[in-house]
């Protein structure tokens, strides 16, 4: 039995398992399967290359330029006062300042209940530029936060006019109908003009002042109230604290 083993096993064991012809020719048709397989892939990539090409060509938006995410460059608005823009500043659409007090109706009310105004502040311009004669033009009108401003009016009256501060308005012509009260909502502040009979070298009739706090730089009107109506109206506008307070007399005289 062994000897039957050891004579068949070395004709076996001693033949290869393929002929090397054949393995070559094998490796050989992998090669070129293998090429052929790259060239068909490259062909498909050429021609989805060129759909898309003309595809792009043959959009009517297409201007030769790669195509980039639209990214948006507006500009966000800053925040603006009711009265014009930030730190007081005028934009195209803002009122400008005239110094001039607007009587409304005058031929229709005693003029001696009020005929022209003085304003004053006590945190820029002069001691003269803060002491005009009353008058219904030429009125310092501009103002800082924090300010206190006062009011001598040319009245024959000793009380019942109140100075109502409110963001300006585009249509002046609503104070006309408005009936003014004591809760009257919207409003900055408000002033009591009173003739200090006890002092009366003072001359003293009243201030006020917008805490920065609650109000905004901009365009207010101050709205003269006589009996619940009002009777007159001067554009101001209020800066920021200390915007003014270096400025001269001709400086501030010159705000718009």
């Amino acid at each position: 039995m062994q000897i039957g083993i050891a004579v068949f096993f070395p004709i076996v064991y001693n033949q290869p398992a393929c002929p090397p012809n054949i393995v070559q020719d094998v490796i050989s048709l992998k090669k070129v399967i293998a090429i052929g397989l790259v060239l068909v892939l490259l062909l498909a990539l050429a021609a989805c290359g060129q759909n898309g090409s003309t595809e792009t060509q043959n959009n009517p938006q297409y201007n030769g330029k790669p195509e980039t995410t639209a990214v948006n460059n507006a500009q966000t608005p800053e925040t603006t006062s009711a009265a014009g823009n930030p730190s007081g500043g005028q934009t195209a659409d803002a009122p400008a300042l005239t110094g001039k007090l607007h009587l409304i109706n005058p031929d229709d009310r005693d003029s001696s209940i009020l005929r022209g105004v003085s304003v004053y502040g006590n945190r820029a311009g002069s001691t003269d530029f803060n002491s005009k004669i009353p008058a219904t033009e030429n009125i310092r009108c501009a103002f800082e936060l924090n300010e206190y401003v006062g009011f001598i009016p040319d009245t024959d009256q000793t009380y019942g006019i109140k100075v109502w501060i409110l963001k300006h308005r585009e249509d002046q012509s609503s104070y006309e109908t408005t009936q003014f009260a004591d809760q009257m909502p919207g409003f900055a502040n408000y002033c009591d003009l009173h003739f200090d009979t006890d002092e009366p070298e003072r001359n003293y009739w009243g201030e006020f002042y917008l805490n920065p706090d609650d109000c905004e730089p901009g365009y207010y009107d101050f709205v003269f109230v006589y009996e619940g109506k009002a009777i007159a109206t001067l554009l101001t506008r209020f800066y920021g604290q200390d915007e003014l307070s270096e400025k001269t007399d001709e400086e501030l005289a010159n705000l718009k």
